[in-house]
C-alpha cells in the first residue's frame, strides 16, 4: 500500500516562503504517471495547485501560483516538493500531495488521483 506523508506546513507572514515535502514509500519515478499538490481552504472545494508528469517532467500550475510556486521531485529520496515563494493570505489552506497511476487527458482533477497524503496546514497572515 502506498503511503504519502506531507510536511513543512506552518504559519508565516505574507511575502515569506515555505517548502512543502511529500515522502512516499514507493518511488515517484516509476510507479506514478503524475504527482500533484492540491489545497483546500475552509468552506471551499479541494483545488489542484500543481502537478508533474514523471515520465516527461512536464509541469502544470494554476494561474494564481504561476511564478511563485515550483513543483519538483527527488526520485532517489522518493520525495515530492512544493517551493512556495511570496506567499499570500489566499494561499492559506491544507495542502495535500497526491499521485495518479494511469495517464489521463486532464490534470489536477481530484477524482483521478489514486493516493493521497494526510495534509499539512499552511497559514499566511500578518
Amino acid at each position: 500500500q502506498v503511503q504519502l506523508v506531507e510536511s513543512g506546513g506552518r504559519s508565516v507572514q505574507p511575502g515569506e516562503s515555505l517548502r512543502l515535502s511529500c515522502a512516499a514509500k514507493r518511488g515517484f519515478a516509476l510507479d506514478f504517471y503524475e504527482v500533484a499538490w492540491f489545497r483546500q481552504a475552509p468552506g471551499k472545494e479541494r483545488e489542484g495547485v500543481s502537478c508533474l508528469r514523471t515520465r516527461t517532467s512536464e509541469t502544470v500550475y494554476i494561474d494564481s501560483v504561476k511564478g511563485r510556486f515550483t513543483i519538483s521531485r527527488n526520485a532517489v529520496r522518493n520525495t515530492l516538493y512544493l517551493q512556495m515563494n511570496n506567499l499570500k493570505p489566499e494561499d492559506s489552506a491544507v495542502y495535500y500531495c497526491a499521485s495518479k497511476l494511469i495517464a489521463t487527458d486532464s490534470s489536477l482533477v481530484p477524482e483521478e488521483y489514486d493516493y493521497w497524503g494526510q495534509g499539512t496546514q499552511v497559514t499566511v497572515s500578518p
